[in-house]
């Protein structure tokens, strides 16, 4: 038998914009959990599900405050996946990495304050001791194995589309990328027979890493979308068993989803597009 002491404790963080969370978007952390305990190496401890806030100024996107609610009442029977709303609180776009900054940090501090200024790199486990006393030192570097250990890593879960958008020129920084994949990780969920594996192999920097990089396949296929959610709702259609019934009744109770609502935010360049383009100028 294995020793569950032994075991990496990993949480699982998945951002996007959940517009609305679908059945399918809650399969993704079933399948990673399978995934990982059938290793033996890995014990899932806790899923996080992070909607993106409303200064991301995608198509179609509706409040931040619908699409958190939406979360939590999906994710309300289940026992190891919750919603935080940390990210969609800002008042501006975070990039992914920020996010799970933040949250690697919570792991780290038992009393984080919500604030950026915790979103700091962490390029070397214990770096967040640094400004400790140099008396403390020896004390430090004895138990830091120990503590280190203790932390559970929080990786990225993804489906194939968020990795190979890795490719697209100015919505992701290269240097984030390199951290996601280097400290933090990916879970992508992808279809069999998929091309997730060539774009890695296209990739130096996910070459490099793949050893970091988790895919797994889903022998179940699963088409659903949030895209294609919306269509069915603005063409009258019906979406049940593709959403939970409580996601379904609370879209209905306050008529989330028309043709006026998905022209939100139209003409307008997506965040990180702007930002990154922005930034290569300067």
């Amino acid at each position: 038998m294995e020793d569950p002491d032994k075991k990496t404790e990993v949480v699982l963080l998945a951002c996007g914009s959940f517009n609305p969370i679908t059945n399918m978007h809650l399969r993704l952390f079933e399948l990673a959990r399978d995934y990982f305990h059938e290793t033996g190496k890995f014990k899932v401890i806790k899923g996080i599900i992070s909607p993106v806030g409303d200064a991301y100024k995608k198509k179609g996107l509706i409040s931040a405050h619908h699409r958190v609610t939406m979360a939590k009442l999906a994710t309300e029977n289940s026992d190891w996946v919750e919603v935080d709303d940390w990210e969609s609180s800002q008042s501006e776009w975070l990039e992914t990495l920020k996010v799970l900054r933040y949250h690697h940090q919570k792991l780290l501090s038992p009393d984080p304050t919500n604030s950026l200024q915790n979103a700091i790199p962490l390029t070397k486990p214990g770096r967040k001791r640094k400004q400790e006393p140099n008396r403390h030192d020896p004390i430090k570097k004895k138990n830091q194995s120990p503590d280190i250990k203790s932390v559970p890593q929080v990786k990225l879960l993804c489906g194939s589309d968020m990795l190979e958008s890795f490719g697209i020129p100015n919505l992701w920084k290269l240097e984030d990328i390199t951290e996601i994949v280097k400290n933090h990780g990916l879970v992508c969920i992808s279809r069999a027979g998929n091309s997730v594996q060539k774009f890695i192999y296209e990739s130096d920097i996910l070459w490099k890493h793949k050893n970091n990089i988790h895919l797994v396949e889903e022998w179940i296929t699963n088409d659903i979308s949030s895209t294609k959610i919306r269509r069915a709702l603005r063409r009258g259609q019906s979406i049940r068993y593709l959403v939970p019934d409580v996601v379904q009744a609370y879209i209905e109770k306050n008529n989330l989803y028309s043709p006026e609502s998905e022209d939100r935010n139209a003409g307008v360049v997506l965040a990180p597009l702007q930002k990154n383009a922005s930034d290569s100028r300067n």
